[in-house]
């Protein structure tokens, strides 16, 4: 599995690189869409929902918002409040998993759950192509925003693996612990000096600092609230497309809350846009 892992991730890393790097906006956004469909089709499983044809339509109706969402992007005022309104239901998730209880939760259903699906997934795309856009250095943001989840994931793994003692969230995810969580927070914390030195005029350096810190907190939420879909839904991956990570939404889980957050900070601190 280990070796499945690494030669998925060799294989993809430089692709990823590549294509934020060197494709102009419209095919990135193109791309993407193309990435966040197979995520969505993803989520239908986490919503239970079985018949093609009612999937089908599901993917259609996400496609279709792709394209209003990126009609209203080049105009500052609406896409900031997309993102903050992203950022919003985060919080609201966040006191959600904070308070979570297996024996006292309603779920929301698989309506419900087909709902959420727009509201992780749309955001995602939209924060994501708004930072390629956003001039010579919008396509080095992009990378900054996925290297967040990235860092942030492999501090909580090794901090967890050496120290990991007490327990995050054990309804949720039992292998989590806080420990992993301060490994995250560390490496961030450290890993923010690249914005500063990438884009100086975002803020000062506790600005970034704390900016940065808030999006690693939210990138654990995410993680957890697709664990919980997955609980919910009895399946151990969202997929198996990936070799040795399972599907789209297993790799972009955290991401799908560090992109409207880290987006919505650069926008409220003046280094975005």
């Amino acid at each position: 599995m280990l070796l499945q892992r690494i030669l998925t991730a060799l294989v993809l890393l430089p692709l990823v690189i590549a294509g934020v790097l060197y494709l102009p906006t419209s095919g990135f956004a193109l791309v993407l869409a193309g990435v966040i469909l197979l995520g969505a089709d993803e989520w239908t499983r986490l919503a239970e929902l079985t018949r093609r044809p009612q999937r089908i339509l599901y993917l259609l109706t996400m496609g279709l918002a792709m394209a209003a969402l990126g009609a209203i992007l080049p105009y500052p005022l609406p896409s900031l409040a997309l993102f903050a309104a992203a950022s919003l239901g985060w919080l609201v998730i966040s006191v959600y998993i904070i308070r979570y209880r297996p024996d006292r939760v309603v779920e929301p259903g698989r309506a419900g759950k087909l709902l959420l699906g727009y509201f992780v997934l749309l955001p995602t795309w939209a924060a994501l192509v708004y930072l390629h856009g956003d001039g010579a250095q919008g396509p080095a943001l992009v990378l900054y925003a996925l290297s967040l989840s990235w860092v942030a994931d492999t501090g909580a793994y090794f901090a967890g693996r050496q120290w990991g003692r007490v327990k995050l969230s054990p309804h949720i995810s039992p292998k989590k612990t806080r420990e992993g969580v301060y490994g995250a927070l560390l490496a961030v914390g450290l890993w923010s000096g690249v914005l500063i030195w990438l884009r100086p005029e975002t803020g000062t350096l506790w600005q970034v600092v704390i900016l940065c810190l808030l999006v690693c907190l939210v990138s654990v939420v995410g993680d957890l609230f697709e664990s919980l879909l997955k609980r919910q839904a009895g399946i151990k991956d969202s997929g198996n497309l990936l070799p040795g990570h399972g599907g789209i939404l297993d790799r972009i889980d955290s991401l799908t809350a560090v992109a409207p957050v880290f987006t919505l900070g650069l926008l409220l601190l003046g280094g975005g846009g």
